[in-house]
């Protein structure tokens, strides 16, 4: 990651600069986490009948 940081006159740190790239990815991450915080308490399915279902949905 090649950051930048935006400085104030006293030299403490204002702002930062990031790769486009690097800033997509972090929005994906902070999308992916916010996704698992809103599943976090639906139950939970076994493997087993997680394919179960994914077969009689013709996805598997």
């Amino acid at each position: 990651m090649d950051t930048q940081f935006i400085v104030d006159e006293s030299g403490n740190k204002t702002a930062v600069i990031l790769p486009l790239e690097d800033y997509e990815e972090l929005l994906e991450d902070i999308h992916d986490l916010t996704v698992i915080a809103e599943r976090k308490n639906e139950p939970a399915i076994s493997l087993e009948e997680l394919k179960k279902r994914l077969k009689a949905d013709g996805l598997l």
